[in-house]
C-alpha cells in the first residue's frame, strides 16, 4: 500500500511481439492502462514503439530483447523483466510466426513450434512467481488447431497433429495433415498455447488464464516470409475487406479484444474467447484435461533439458 501522499505505482503490462500488427496496437492500447513492457527480438523496432508510447502524455514503456525461438534468450528476458522491479499486472503472449515452409531454429528445433509454444510457455512459467494474485495471463490462440473448424479447413489447415512435445521439435506430426508446408507446425503450436491456458487455469487458481482467437487478420506481420506480392495483397486488398467478412478482423480490433481480456476484472479463468469476445470451444482433443495436462507435462520435461545457465 502506498504511503499517505504518495501515488500508487502504475501497473505494468507485459506484451510480447509488440513491434507489428496486433501486438503493436495492443501495446498502444495498454499504454492507456499503465506502463508497458515491450518484449521482442528487434531492438530498433522495439525502440520505435517505446518512443511512440513515451512521447504520449503519461505514456511509459520499457523494452526487453527476447528471441522466442531461443529458450535461453527467453529465460534471460524473464530475469530482466523481474529485475525491472515494476508492479507487474499481467502478461500478453502474442509473439508468433507462421512460416510458409518448414524452418528450424539454430538448435535444430521446428521454428514455429518453438517460437509459438515453447518460448511463451517458458516465459510464462518464469514470470508466474512475479505476478500478483488475480493477475491475468492471455495467449493469442488460433482455431487452426481444431480439425472441425470449417474456415480453417477451407484455407488448408487440418488441425493440430500433436504426437509429443519432443516429436514436435523435430517437425514430426500425426499423419493426415495439411499439404501446405508449415501449417501443421503452426496449428500444433497454437494447440499448445490453448492447452497451456486450460491446464494452467486448473493448476494455478491464484492467477487467471485466458485464450483469445483474434480472427483472420490479413494485416498482421505473421506471415513475414510471404512473397512481396502476397504481402501487398494482404495489406492493400484483403485488409480493407476484413471488417465485412465473418471471422475476419483487423489488428486494431483484435488488439482491443486482447487488451480487454488482459485488463478484465472477471473472476473466470480458462476461458477461450472468439473474435467477437464471446466464449468459444477449442477442439475436442484440447478440451480433454488429460491431453492438455500431458502437453504441459511434456513441455516441462523438454524445457528442463535445456541448461539454465547459458551465455
Amino acid at each position: 500500500m502506498a504511503a499517505q501522499g504518495q501515488r500508487t505505482p502504475a501497473p505494468a503490462w507485459i506484451v510480447t511481439g509488440p513491434t507489428s500488427g496486433i501486438g503493436r496496437y495492443a501495446a498502444l492500447e495498454l499504454a492507456q492502462h499503465g506502463i508497458v513492457v515491450l518484449v521482442g527480438r528487434d531492438p530498433d523496432k522495439l525502440k520505435g514503439v517505446e518512443a511512440e508510447i513515451n512521447s504520449r502524455t503519461g505514456g511509459h514503456a520499457v523494452s526487453v530483447i527476447c528471441d522466442f525461438s531461443d529458450i535461453p534468450s527467453v529465460r534471460r528476458a524473464a530475469a530482466q523483466i523481474a529485475a525491472l522491479g515494476l508492479p507487474l499486472a499481467g502478461l500478453l503472449n502474442n509473439a508468433g510466426v507462421m512460416p510458409n515452409r518448414v524452418e528450424k531454429n539454430p538448435q535444430g528445433w521446428d521454428l514455429a513450434f518453438t517460437t509459438n509454444h515453447l518460448g511463451p510457455f517458458a516465459l510464462t512459467e518464469a514470470l508466474i512467481p512475479q505476478l500478483p494474485d488475480h493477475a491475468n495471463v492471455v495467449f493469442t490462440c488460433s482455431s487452426a488447431e481444431d480439425p472441425d473448424c470449417k474456415p480453417a479447413v477451407t484455407v488448408g489447415f487440418r488441425g493440430a497433429r500433436y504426437i509429443s512435445a519432443e516429436a514436435s521439435t523435430r517437425g514430426e506430426w500425426k499423419p493426415g495433415g495439411s499439404s501446405n508446408p508449415g501449417f501443421d507446425a503452426y496449428a500444433t503450436s497454437k494447440q499448445g498455447n490453448l492447452a497451456t491456458v486450460l491446464a494452467f487455469a486448473r493448476e494455478i487458481p491464484r492467477l487467471r488464464f485466458f485464450a483469445v482467437e483474434p480472427g483472420f487478420n490479413p494485416g498482421t506481420g505473421l506471415g513475414r516470409d510471404a512473397s512481396p506480392a502476397l504481402k501487398f495483397l494482404a495489406k492493400y486488398v484483403l485488409s480493407p475487406l476484413a471488417p465485412f467478412i465473418k471471422h475476419w478482423s483487423t489488428p486494431k480490433r483484435a488488439a482491443r479484444l486482447l487488451t480487454k481480456a488482459l485488463t478484465t476484472q472477471s473472476q473466470a479463468s480458462g476461458v477461450y474467447y472468439d473474435d467477437n469476445g464471446k466464449p468459444m470451444l477449442g477442439s475436442v482433443q484440447v478440451r480433454d484435461p488429460a491431453f492438455s495436462d500431458r502437453v504441459v507435462a511434456e513441455t516441462r520435461v523438454l524445457l528442463a533439458q535445456i541448461p539454465r545457465h547459458t551465455r
